[in-house]
């Protein structure tokens, strides 16, 4: 009989809830044992499994097989160092790095111990898109003249409110970048990436970035990724609908396009129909394919370059309150942008950044593309 490996967790509470009841879950089902929990804060109904408030004591302790790690984005490096140094192969929640430099750093330490990194972009192990790179490879969508993204969704002020990084581009001197393009439509733009032809090397990025609330970072975003070899990447989106795009990858060729609708791995070729796909679970994947992984950490390496330059772009540049709706009060309250569901489809389809196909309402004329 093999032995159930052990896994821990660290940042057991805020969105480590949802890793929590998977875990319960892969435990229960007899895939794994629940070595640990820890967070700085209290964890509550920790259902007899051990709790730490320190994750060095944690894993000199309890000696885990796999650490998952769901931790603000700027504790990610020291955190990971930590855990594979342990003897843990780790599920790194997304964004993994902020810096190509910590990518590197974290790189060179996995290969000297021999531990491995999974990514947490869980639309890596969508069948669809293994089926869009089938389509991709074999020429049925002719040449590809265009990869993009374009979701609009709403996060009202509790979102904003959510953790002491939300909204936030430095923590305690430290770069800690969420918004949109950095956290919720990460999955968008990393399914984009790997399209891409490999190795994947940027030539260029363009980014627009704006905000509708007092925050540091962007809630409305689109950006031009021109890689050296293969098509133009466009990413527009938004946390500020008028109603609900679920989020889509577009990719346009001379014989035909293709739609992958990310969130819920619905995929159709050159047709309108749509067939559901489903996808591959990444803490399995770890546990029992540590050779193949889905998303090892080299794979996010060009995400983490985009990463590098949105925080080195210039501030998102604030929209016009009284040109914007609002709905709702109190926490719930949501911030509209009249107009910013169709802006981010058409910049999609046309390859283009908002600026060259529509009108965002800002406070100042738009003086230079960022």
């Amino acid at each position: 009989m093999i032995a159930r490996k052990r896994v821990a967790l660290i940042g057991a509470n805020g969105h480590g809830r949802n890793h929590r009841r998977k875990l319960v879950e892969l435990s229960e089902a007899g895939r794994l044992e629940i070595a640990a929990y820890c967070d700085v804060s209290e964890v509550d109904e920790p259902g007899g499994v051990p709790v730490f408030r320190d994750h060095r004591a944690m894993l000199a302790e309890t000696r885990p097989d796999v650490v998952v790690i769901c931790t603000p984005p700027h504790t990610h490096l020291p955190i990971a160092l930590e855990c594979v140094r342990a003897g843990a192969d780790i599920l790194l929640e997304k964004p993994p790095m902020l810096s190509l430099a910590d990518h590197d750093v974290l790189q060179a330490v996995l290969a000297e111990t021999g531990q491995v990194c999974q990514v947490g972009f869980q639309a890596l192990g969508s069948a669809g898109l293994a089926e869009l790179r089938t389509a991709i490879g074999s020429g049925a969508l002719g040449d590809i003249t265009g990869i993009s993204a374009f979701g609009a969704w709403q996060r009202d002020d509790a979102y904003w409110s959510r953790s002491p990084w939300a909204g936030k581009r430095m923590v305690d001197g430290r770069p800690s970048l969420d918004g949109a393009l950095a956290n919720p439509f990460a999955h968008a733009t990393m399914q984009c990436l790997a399209l891409l032809p490999e190795p994947v090397r940027i030539a260029s990025i363009e980014v627009e970035r704006y905000r509708a609330r007092p925050i540091e970072v962007d809630d409305t975003a689109c950006l031009r990724i021109r890689p050296v070899d293969g098509p133009p990447v466009v990413v527009a989106v938004t946390l500020c609908a008028e109603d609900f795009l679920r989020g889509s990858v577009l990719v346009q060729g001379t014989a035909g396009e293709a739609e992958l609708e990310y969130p819920s791995d619905r995929l159709r070729l050159s047709t309108p129909d749509w067939t559901t796909t489903g996808r591959a679970d990444l803490l399995l994947n770890l546990l029992d394919q540590r050779d193949e992984l889905i998303a090892p950490l080299a794979v996010t390496a060009p995400f983490t370059a985009v990463l590098e330059h949105i925080q080195a772009a210039p501030a998102p540049r604030p929209l016009d309150p009284a040109r914007l709706v609002e709905r709702q009060v109190g926490p719930s309250r949501q911030v509209v942008i009249p107009g910013i569901d169709q802006l981010v489809r058409t910049a999609a389809r046309r390859l283009a950044l908002f600026s060259e196909v529509g009108d965002l309402p800002t406070e100042t004329p738009l003086q230079q593309r960022e």
